[in-house]
C-alpha cells in the first residue's frame, strides 16, 4: 500500500505540473503536504519537516548555483563562447566540424546554463552552416549535444550539484567520473548520430541557413576575447577541482595543506575564485567596467530564481519521505528488484522525464526515491549521480521546453524534430548509463 501511495504522490505531482500547469516549487509543496498526512506523520511535525527538507537541499546550493550562473553569463556577455567556437573550428576546419561543435558544446556547457548555451550559440551555428552551406541541423545538432550532456552529468550545474549534495558524493570525482561518460555520450550522440541520421536520409534540413534571420555573416567581434583567454577562463572551474581532487589524494595525511587543498577546492568557493577572474580576464582587462559586470550578474541571478524554488520543492517531499519512514520500507521494496541499482535510478529518473519533460525535476525527484536503494546496496554515489542523469535525459518530446527550442529554431516539423532532437538526447541518455556500468566494473 505505501508504495502505490508514493506511486499515486508522484501521478499527482505530474498531473499538477504538467496538466494544471501549477508552478513546481507549489506542486511540491502540495505534494508533500499531502504525503505527509497520508502517512500519518504528527501535523505538528510536518511543518519542521518541511523546512528542514528546503534548508537541506538549498544549505549547499545556494551559492553553486547563483556563483554558476554569473560565471556563466560572464562567459556569454564577453563573447568567450563565440571565441572558442571559431577557435576549434578554424584548428580543425571544415572536414571534421562535426567534432569541432561537439567540443564546442561541450566547452561552453560547462560554464553555461542549457537554455542560455543555446540561444548564444543559435546564431554562430546559422552563420557557420550559411558559410560552409551546410544544413543547419547538420551543423547544431552536435553543438546541442554537446550542451545536454554538460547539462545532465557536470556540476556545477543545478540536477547534478544537487545529487551530489543529496548522496554525499564528490564534486570531483563525480566531475571526472563526468567528464568520461559526457565524452562516450556526446561523441555517439552527437557526430556519429548525425552522420547515421544523413546517411540513412532521416537527418531533417529544416530550413535553408541563408533565410534565417540569425544567418548573417558576422565578422569576429574585435572586442571579444582571445581563444586562450576565452578557453583558460571557461575550463578554469574543471582544471581547479580536478586539481583539488588530485592533490587530496596525494595529501591524505590530515595537515594544514590538506585543509588548505579542501578548503580551494570546495566548490563554492572554485566558483567565487573564478567568477573573481573572469570578472577581470572577460571584463576589467578589456575595458568593460565593474558595474556594468555586476548589472549582468544580477540579471542572471533572476534567471535562477526557478530552479532553487524546483529545488527547496523537491528537498521539502523527499524529507516527508525520510520522517515517515516511507523511504526505509520503498527503499526495501525497490531493493528487492531483480534491477542492478544503477539501471534502477536510470529508470526511474527516465519515467518521471518522460512524464513530465523537465531533467532537473527528473533527476531530483529520482533522488529522493532512490536514496534509499543505496544505503542497503552501498552503491558508489557519484556513479548513481550519473546514472540518474543520463535518465533525465532520455526521450524529450513535445512537453520539454527544449524540445520546442530545437522545432522553432530550426523551422522542423513534428516529425523531424522527433528523429533528430529526441532521438539525440535518447541516444546520449542509452550511451550514458552504458558508460556508467562499465565504470562500475572498474572503480
Amino acid at each position: 500500500m505505501i508504495v502505490l501511495a508514493v506511486v499515486a504522490l508522484i501521478a499527482l505531482l505530474v498531473v499538477l505540473i504538467a496538466w494544471g500547469k501549477v508552478p513546481p516549487f507549489l506542486a511540491f509543496l502540495v505534494v508533500a503536504l499531502g504525503g505527509a498526512v497520508l502517512f500519518g506523520m504528527p501535523l505538528a511535525q510536518i511543518p519542521k519537516s518541511l523546512e528542514k527538507g528546503v534548508g537541506d537541499m538549498l544549505g549547499g546550493l545556494v551559492a553553486i548555483i547563483c556563483l554558476g550562473a554569473m560565471f556563466g553569463r560572464a562567459i556569454a556577455d564577453s563573447g568567450a563562447a563565440q571565441s572558442i567556437a571559431r577557435a576549434l573550428i578554424g584548428a580543425v576546419g571544415l572536414r571534421f566540424i562535426l567534432l569541432a561543435m561537439a567540443m564546442t558544446g561541450l566547452i561552453v556547457g560547462i560554464p553555461l546554463f542549457y537554455s542560455v548555451g543555446f540561444v548564444v550559440m543559435i546564431p554562430l551555428i546559422f552563420s557557420i552552416a550559411k558559410r560552409a552551406n551546410l544544413p543547419p541541423v547538420y551543423v547544431g545538432l552536435p553543438l546541442l549535444s554537446g550542451l545536454s550532456v554538460a547539462h545532465g552529468y557536470l556540476p556545477p550545474h543545478p540536477s547534478p550539484a544537487a545529487l551530489v549534495t543529496l548522496f554525499g558524493a564528490s564534486t570531483g570525482l563525480t566531475l571526472g567520473y563526468g567528464l568520461i561518460v559526457s565524452l562516450a555520450a556526446l561523441m555517439v550522440g552527437g557526430p556519429l548520430l548525425t552522420l547515421v541520421l544523413k546517411r540513412v536520409n532521416l537527418l531533417p534540413l529544416g530550413g535553408p541557413a541563408a533565410d534565417s534571420p540569425f544567418a548573417a555573416d558576422e565578422a569576429p567581434d574585435a572586442k571579444a576575447p582571445g581563444p586562450i583567454n576565452s578557453f583558460t577562463t571557461a575550463l578554469l572551474p574543471v582544471v581547479l577541482i580536478a586539481a583539488t581532487t588530485a592533490l587530496l589524494v596525494a595529501f591524505k595525511t590530515p595537515s594544514p595543506t590538506h585543509d588548505l587543498i579542501g578548503f580551494v577546492g570546495n566548490p563554492a568557493v572554485v566558483l567565487t575564485l573564478c567568477l573573481i577572474y573572469a570578472t577581470f580576464s572577460l571584463g576589467v582587462l578589456r575595458g568593460i567596467g565593474i558595474p556594468v559586470q555586476m548589472q549582468r550578474y544580477g540579471d542572471a541571478l533572476k534567471d535562477v530564481a526557478s530552479i532553487l524554488l524546483i529545488l527547496a520543492g523537491a528537498g521539502a517531499l523527499k524529507q516527508v519521505f525520510v520522517d515517515s519512514g516511507v523511504s526505509a520500507t520503498l527503499g526495501g521494496w525497490l531493493g528487492s528488484l531483480p534491477l542492478h541499482p544503477l539501471v534502477l535510478g536510470w529508470l526511474i529518473a527516465m519515467v518521471i522525464r518522460v512524464a513530465l519533460g523537465s531533467a532537473t525535476i527528473a533527476g531530483l525527484t529520482a533522488a529522493g526515491l532512490i536514496q534509499p536503494v543505496m544505503a542497503a546496496t552501498g552503491v558508489d554515489p557519484n556513479l548513481m549521480v550519473l546514472a540518474i542523469g543520463a535518465g533525465s535525459l532520455m526521450f524529450s518530446h513535445v512537453n520539454d521546453p527544449g524540445f520546442w527550442l530545437f522545432k522553432e529554431y530550426f523551422g522542423l516539423s513534428l516529425k523531424e524534430t522527433l528523429l533528430s532532437w529526441t532521438v539525440m538526447e535518447s541516444v546520449v541518455g542509452v550511451v550514458g548509463l552504458v558508460c556508467v556500468l562499465g565504470l562500475s566494473l572498474v572503480v
